[in-house]
């Protein structure tokens, strides 16, 4: 497995493995202790692991958590996703700097996402499954949500959206959000 730094977003990586394949599909390791540990990540502060499935054009985010954060590590393990990430932490010399990566089930990478970075991506494939690891318990008290469609971010979504979540549907946008964090 192969550690790579995000150069757009300060601390974040990008780990690849390296999938054995044969007449019956593939296997790989998508979780390396070791590896998390040589770039100075803390293998067992993981705690939950979620999945997701969506279908093309789906949009989840861009979300964050207000308080410690969350840091995450995010893989598509089937299908393809746009995947987003936004760095919001107002000391990071890659403050507000944006980064897009296609994650896929072919390639079975995964992204570290540093706590105080938004996160989001859209479902490119009929079916996309995500996991998500993260490093504290979810509290829906401190769930932020960053409007998509914010012009200060322009992300370029890839597809059309065909459907959100309410709560992303009515996100402010990342000025509004700013106000309330950064007091």
């Amino acid at each position: 497995m192969k550690a790579t730094p995000v150069p757009e977003i300060d601390g974040a990586y990008l780990f690849e493995p390296t999938p054995h394949a044969d007449e019956r599909g593939f296997f790989c390791r998508t979780f390396d202790a070791d590896v998390l540990r040589s770039v100075g990540l803390v293998p067992e502060a993981f705690v939950q692991d979620s999945v997701s499935r969506s279908v093309r054009g789906v949009l989840r985010g861009l979300h964050l958590r207000s308080g410690a954060g969350e840091a995450k590590l995010v893989r598509c393990s089937h299908g393809r996703i746009f995947d987003v990430v936004v760095d919001l932490r107002p000391h990071s010399p890659t403050y507000r700097n944006r980064a897009f990566f296609e994650l896929s089930g072919e390639t079975q990478a995964t992204l570290y996402i540093p706590a105080g970075c938004a996160h989001g991506f859209q479902a490119l494939t009929d079916t996309a499954d995500t996991s998500y690891r993260i490093d504290r318990p979810h509290d829906p008290a401190e769930d932020v949500t960053i409007a998509f469609d914010d012009p200060e971010l322009a992300v370029p979504w890839p597809l059309p959206v065909t459907s959100m979540s309410q709560r992303d549907r009515e996100a402010p946008r990342l000025a509004e959000v700013l106000k309330h964090t950064e007091k």
